[in-house]
């Protein structure tokens, strides 16, 4: 099943309700929420109190991105602002897999997220613990970055090694994905599609929502 999670981070950040009701008129399947601490990456965005007001202004599941240096300390204040999917980075979690039973105890779904440059084969030891990996296919820190092609070949790597290891986590994919590369992406095993300037950079970000979902699926067909 194909899933889209528009990025309210290419939004108008004034204007964050709106841009929920455009993800839920497209038909949406998450919607995507980038933190960034400033340290962990170059950037800062939303934080827990933002969380909390968008849950209480949609009917999405929320998909939370935690890009900071030390997730462990602010994992329950995420889970307690309505996170729906949680998804913390290999390279920042020191204690990976207690932070993701941490995640699933809160009633959220656990996932890990990597860095383009970094292998999934490092993750062999903690994909049965996870529900989704998503894999960046921007450096991360800012929204607009170009796909990178490479990941497609990391992106079948993981589906194939899953599927050799009976194991039920997803993948997620996050960063320049559109019209042009979401099919490309699809066939290669991904089944999560994070989106941000392709939606909300559209005229009609409900029907830039439409598009990719026709898109990857017809490529599935």
């Amino acid at each position: 099943m194909i899933e889209i999670a528009p990025s309210v981070i290419a939004a108008d950040l004034a204007d964050l309700v709106g841009a929920a009701r455009a993800a839920e008129a497209g038909g949406a399947d998450l919607l995507h929420v980038d933190v960034m601490d400033g340290h962990f990456v170059p950037n800062l965005t939303l934080g827990p109190p933002v969380v909390a007001a968008l849950a209480r202004h949609t009917r999405l599941p929320l998909d939370v991105h935690l890009m900071v240096e030390r997730p462990d300390d602010l994992l329950g204040a995420y889970l307690d602002a309505g996170s729906t999917r949680v998804a913390i980075h290999w390279e920042a979690a020191r204690h990976l897999d207690r932070t993701l039973s941490a995640i699933r105890a809160g009633g959220a779904r656990a996932g890990v997220a990597v860095n383009p440059a970094t292998p999934v084969e490092i993750l062999a030891d903690v994909v049965h613990a996870c529900d989704f990996v998503l894999l960046m296919s921007v450096n991360p820190g800012f929204a607009g970055q170009p796909f990178l092609p490479r990941v497609l070949d990391k992106t079948s790597r993981l589906a194939s090694w899953l599927t050799e290891l009976g194991a039920a986590a997803t993948i997620e994919l996050d960063g320049g994905i559109g019209a042009g590369n979401i099919g490309a992406a699809a066939r290669a095993g991904a089944r999560t599609f994070v989106a941000g300037s392709s939606v909300y950079g559209a005229a009609d970000p409900a029907a830039a929502i439409r598009l990719l979902r026709r898109t990857a699926e017809e490529a599935l067909a």
